[in-house]
């Protein structure tokens, strides 16, 4: 898998993620261990981004 390839995946997983915070965290009582999950998870992607987009460019 090319390096823009998978950085294209994980654009589309970090999209993902947000909308399910943007959802959890609109519900009347957003369960807040998994919202603390959902961010952690979307941190970790953005820190593997970066970390390819410092390769890719």
């Amino acid at each position: 898998m090319s390096y823009s390839t998978r950085l294209d995946a994980l654009k589309q997983r970090h999209a993902s993620l947000e909308s399910r915070i943007q959802d959890e965290d609109q519900r009347p009582r957003p369960d807040s261990d998994a919202l603390m999950r959902l961010k952690l998870k979307k941190l970790q992607l953005k820190e593997e981004m970066e970390k390819i987009g410092s390769l890719v460019h």
